[in-house]
């Protein structure tokens, strides 16, 4: 994990936690870039903090908190990794409801960048369901943890319940600090068991950047512990899943275009607005020619500057007056519900071992991120590194998401240079079913997978379809991957 000017005054005076959502709105445009962001990163702010000390390279570990799994007998702790003394990742851990002994392990990480993967926790995949009233929580029959063992993680320092120096501003750096948390976590005799299980990095949102650029990073730092090079556990990588990701955007921006005009819905602009969207994509100077030069050795600004023309000129204008997040409801869509409440409140923080005020973004880390001009540098050839090393991957996405569109990543998708890209062009899409019931498209090659869920906004598992109950086409797509299965109906 994001206006035309009527819509822009509506925006103004909505609440911060309706325009958050995974990625914030600046001056009323989506994935807006601050002034000074293109110029420089913000200073590193110090998060205020409660009296637990840091030791780093340990875990502060709360367990068995009785919040969100409430399964009898399924093991859960929540706290902190600290990577120095003032670096601080947040995690919360669910044992696998099923067979938690054997169970393959995988981590959770929401986009943004700067947002709190407690959304996925507690919006889609998690034990439990933050309720429509925001005033607690409800157990999920449809949790990932039916399955695997989860590890979601917040993070970059800042993030979420994370604290500390709010420094990261690339995907590559936030690959080291995760890998560290990691190393950390796993030392830990708690969790070391799970250390050679096998491993899944699962991811949506901005998560098009993180997961394949961490996925790569862990298959390099595994080679330099083989080669000696690197000290530190292997992290046994066999699945990377991207859920409504940006990974390569200009690939992904014409998808914004065509989007609009026509999907399965209704248009969300004009057509005025579609035309000028598209001048603004195609015209010397425009967005496809700056984020060209972005990822032809463009510099920070360079990058930054066409995130900021970009998102003012395509993304933002051709939203219209609809939820980005799903398209069929107005905007502000209340669904799903806000989190701040129930994790800001001390019944809950008092139980799990926060130490730090909870917050759904962290605008200063979003900045560190624009003033990069990380996100149009593509992360594509990093997702082409991971499946050529034989990583089942699996990308996913929901058909009423505006904000990373399936016409967009379905282009990206089509663009993949690897192994199986021959294979897959030659495919048709088929109907992906759930007991017999159609719940979207999909295609297999080789170890590579793709759907397109009917229904579903950019949190996939939050939605339901038809009849399929809420979150169970999602469940049955990640326990078929996790399975080390190609996608296969039912």
């Amino acid at each position: 994990m994001l206006f035309p000017v009527a819509v822009l005054v509506a925006l103004a005076a909505l609440p911060a936690s309706v325009l958050g959502r995974q990625i914030p709105v600046l001056d009323g445009v989506i994935g807006g870039v601050k002034s000074s962001s293109v110029a420089k990163a913000k200073a590193p702010q110090q998060f205020s903090v409660a009296a637990s000390t840091p030791t780093p390279g340990k875990l502060r570990v709360t367990e068995n908190s009785g919040v969100c799994e409430t399964t009898p007998g399924v093991y859960q702790a929540s706290g902190y990794g600290d990577l120095t003394s003032n670096e601080s990742v947040w995690f919360w851990f669910f044992a696998a409801r099923n067979n938690p002994d054997t169970a393959p392990l995988i981590t959770w990480f929401n986009g943004g960048p700067g947002s709190s993967s407690m959304i996925g926790l507690f919006q889609e995949l998690g034990p439990c369901r933050i309720n429509n009233a925001s005033t607690g929580v409800d157990l999920n029959p449809t949790a990932w943890n039916e399955f695997a063992n989860v590890l979601f993680i917040d993070q970059p320092i800042g993030v979420g319940f994370s604290y500390g120096s709010t420094t990261t501003g690339t995907s590559q750096a936030a690959a080291s600090d995760v890998w560290k948390f990691l190393q950390i976590w796993f030392a830990d005799s708690r969790f070391s068991k799970y250390a050679t299980r096998n491993f899944g990095i699962w991811t949506e949102s901005y998560g098009g950047h993180y997961g394949p650029t961490f996925a790569a990073y862990f298959l390099s730092q595994n080679t330099g512990i083989a080669n000696g090079t690197v000290t530190g556990v292997p992290i046994n990588l066999k699945v990377l899943g991207v859920g409504d990701g940006l990974t390569d955007p200009i690939s992904q921006y014409p998808g914004y275009i065509s989007y609009a005009g026509s999907n399965p819905y209704h248009a969300l602009v004009s057509t005025s607005t579609i035309t000028k969207a598209n001048t603004a994509w195609t015209k010397s100077g425009g967005c496809k020619a700056q984020i060209t030069s972005c990822n032809n050795g463009g510099s920070n600004s360079v990058c930054s500057s066409a995130q900021d023309y970009c998102n003012n000129n395509i993304l933002s204008p051709l939203a219209g007056n609809w939820d980005v997040y799903y398209v069929p409801t107005a905007n502000p869509d209340p669904y799903p519900a806000d989190l701040t409440s129930y994790l800001t409140s001390s019944a809950v923080t008092s139980k799990i071992g926060s130490q730090s005020t909870w917050q759904e973004t962290n605008d200063d880390v979003y900045d560190n991120f624009a003033a990069t001009g990380d996100w149009m540098r593509s992360s594509k050839p990093a997702l082409e590194t991971v499946i050529k090393a034989g990583v089942r991957t699996v990308v996913y996405d929901g058909d009423a998401d505006f904000i990373l569109n399936f016409n967009g990543v379905e282009a990206m998708v089509d663009s993949l240079s690897t192994q199986f890209s021959s294979l897959y062009a030659q495919q048709s899409f088929a109907n992906y079913t759930v007991n017999g019931e159609s719940a979207g498209l999909y295609k297999n090659a080789g170890l590579f997978s793709y759907v397109r869920f009917f229904g579903a906004g950019h949190e996939v598992p939050a939605y339901q379809w038809g009849n399929i109950p809420r979150g169970a086409a999602a469940l049955q797509m990640f326990t078929q991957i996790m399975s080390n299965t190609s996608l296969t109906p039912t």
